[in-house]
């Protein structure tokens, strides 16, 4: 275990939990007042906290950024990272059979992520690289490292994992869920918060360039591509399983 996760684990969870209920009640305001605004600025709050929390460790940090392939391979990242977004795909789909309806904007905006009134360059910015910081940070960093002390790792695992997806939308809940189950495996194999936050970026990198891309949204419109893009993440899914068995008890 690295000084930097250390001290990543020694962050109160009492203060996060206060500090998110303040957030809250400032939606809450915002909303009451309809003043409008962007959740770029609430992940700028929380990583200004984990910055304060943090502010002595950039020895550890550097040092923990340099080596974040050293126990997890690129190739390995990379391999889950695309089978992540196939099977999310199949998802999307499937809730979209569900919902007889083809919506792209309202279903694909929570793709992986808290997209909630981010837009342009700057919500694409957000989405990418604060959001992969942030998120991992609370959801392996500390709800991951405090649940590990009170029941088995196995149990703060999928307790994190559920925590995680119930943050997205309907069409992404379970392939986030199976996501953030790679992502606690990386952490807790790596012992290195920037395994997964890097995994988390190359998701979320490759997700949005997609969906900017595709504004033909022929991902959806096509019936062919959609056949298509419906058989790999089946076959995706398989192999993130064999992943996560194969894994699990090494952890």
């Amino acid at each position: 275990m690295s000084l930097f996760d250390e001290k990543i684990k020694n962050v109160s969870l009492v203060e996060l939990l206060a500090l998110f209920i303040v957030l809250c009640i400032m939606m809450f305001g915002f909303n009451y007042f309809n003043i409008k605004y962007s959740s770029t600025i609430l992940y700028l709050i929380i990583l200004a906290y984990f910055m304060f929390k943090l502010r002595n460790s950039f020895n550890e940090l550097k040092i923990e950024f340099l080596n974040v392939f050293s126990r997890v391979s690129f190739k390995t990242i990379g391999y889950v990272v695309l089978l992540n977004i196939f099977f999310s795909y199949g998802m999307l789909y499937f809730s979209n059979s569900i919902l007889h309806v083809v919506d792209s904007n309202s279903i694909f905006g929570s793709f992986m992520s808290l997209n909630v009134g981010l837009f342009g360059i700057g919500g694409f910015l957000s989405v990418v690289l604060l959001s992969p910081v942030v998120e991992e940070l609370i959801f392996r960093g500390i709800f991951l490292n405090k649940l590990k002390i009170i029941v088995p790792t196995a149990f703060a695992i999928l307790i994190s994992s559920l925590l995680f997806a119930s943050l997205h939308g309907f069409g992404s809940i379970f392939s986030s869920f199976i996501f953030a189950i790679c992502m606690a495996l990386f952490y807790l194999k790596s012992e290195n918060i920037f395994v997964p936050i890097f995994a988390h970026f190359l998701n979320n990198l490759i997700g949005e360039s997609i969906y900017h891309l595709d504004s033909s949204q022929i991902l959806f419109n096509n019936d062919f591509v959609v056949g298509a893009m419906s058989v790999l993440a089946i076959i995706s899914f398989i192999l993130i399983l064999k992943f996560i068995y194969s894994n699990w008890n090494n952890v």
